[in-house]
Order: structure tokens, then sequence, then C-alpha cells
């Protein structure tokens, strides 16, 4: 695989995406949405686990340059973000991207902040085809209504933020409106699935995500 730069604009000023490239040609591509740490190494390199699977993966910088370690950093930064702000970001990665690799079908996915908007994109932009929030935030019910690809929420049972209690909410408004809607829970903490972060990764349960996450995605892309 081989990896590059991808320069866009947005109604509130250029950024740019990190692109990870298969070797072999393929018009499927995942759009990935970073944690509220900024486009990192760590996301990077999810990014090339997907190509290394066959997706061309666009990872759009939502804070246009900005990282951070610093967990009061990283809160400034996500709430220093209007949700307007990053939709729009990831409209212009899709429409930017679509055109540059000849993408006809497009999945989304993020972790945490990225969750948020991956669940957020599937309900209100147009040009998706499939969603995997990782305990992204839920959005109220006149905005989860609007669901109408097919999502996967992966959520752990001992989060405190995308508590359970947050999540069977979700579950009670997509049984309601009958949204596409699986939710899938892990015994794990917010954050499982970054290995970078040794309090918090779950090795069993990302590996066992990651796997159903990839047959989720090929069935959906195909």
């Amino acid at each position: 695989m081989k990896s590059e730069i991808l320069e866009f604009n947005t109604a509130n000023g250029p950024t740019t995406a990190y692109v990870a490239l298969p070797e072999d040609e393929t018009d499927k591509a995942l759009i990935l949405i970073h944690e509220w740490w900024g486009l990192n190494e760590h996301i990077k390199d999810v990014a090339n686990r997907y190509a290394q699977e066959g997706f061309i993966v666009i990872a759009p910088d939502l804070f246009r340059g900005k990282v951070t370690s610093d967990p009061a950093e990283a809160s400034k930064l996500m709430h220093g973000l209007a949700i307007e702000d990053g939709l729009d970001i990831i409209k212009n990665a899709i429409n930017s991207s679509k055109e540059k690799y000849a993408i006809s079908a497009f999945g989304i996915t993020g972790f945490c902040m990225g969750g948020t908007f991956a669940l957020r994109a599937a309900c209100e932009l147009d040009g998706l085809k499939a969603s995997v929030p990782f305990y992204g935030d839920i959005p109220d019910e006149e905005i989860l209504k609007k669901l109408k690809i097919p999502t996967l929420f992966i959520s752990g049972k001992r989060d405190k933020w995308i508590t359970p209690d947050k999540v069977a909410k979700m579950e009670e408004i997509s049984a309601r409106h009958e949204l596409p809607l699986e939710s899938l829970k892990y015994d794990a903490d917010h954050a499982f699935f970054n290995n970078t972060r040794p309090e918090v990764y779950d090795e069993a349960s990302a590996k066992d995500a990651w796997q159903r996450v990839l047959k989720f995605f090929k069935e959906k892309l195909s």
C-alpha cells in the first residue's frame, strides 16, 4: 500500500486528508474520522490497516492541522468544532476523493468524536452506503430517525461517556422507527479499540470488532 495527502476546500477554509491506498485497484472507500486527539499516527495506522484489507481510506483532518495528546486541549478542540463544520469537511472529502480516485461506494467509520460524526453523517449526508460509529455520541431523535443506511454501532459496556443508558435509548429509538441499525456491545471501556492507550485498550474486544467491521463493510459496499 501507499499513502498520500489530499488537499481540498471547505466552507470554512482548506484542509487535508490522509489517504491510504491499497495495492490492488478498487472503487470502494472508507471515510475514517479521527478522535478528539486529531489526525494522529494512530488514526493513520488504522487507515493503513483498512487499506491492507483492500479499501481506499480517506481520513479528513477536522481540526485543520491541530493534533494533541493533552486531554484538556483535545476537549477544547472538539468543543470548538461545530457539527456543521465537521459535516461540511466530510462532505467535501467525499466529493474530492470520489473524483480523484474514481470511487463508486463509500462507507464511514470513526472513533470517539469520530464516531459521533460517523453516525451524524450517516443520518444527514448523501453518498454513503454504510456506517460504523465506534462509541460516538448519539444525536437527538429528530436527527437519528433520518438514518437510512446500514449502521453498526459499537460501544463498551463500561463507557462512562457513551453510557449503557445512552445506548439503550438509541436502541429504543431505532426499534420504534425501524432503523437499519445494529448495536454491538463489548464488556470494555471507552476507546477500547485504541492500542496506543494501554489503560483502556481491550485486545480481545478490538480484534473481534475489527473482524466484524471488515465483514460488514465488505458486504455493504459490494
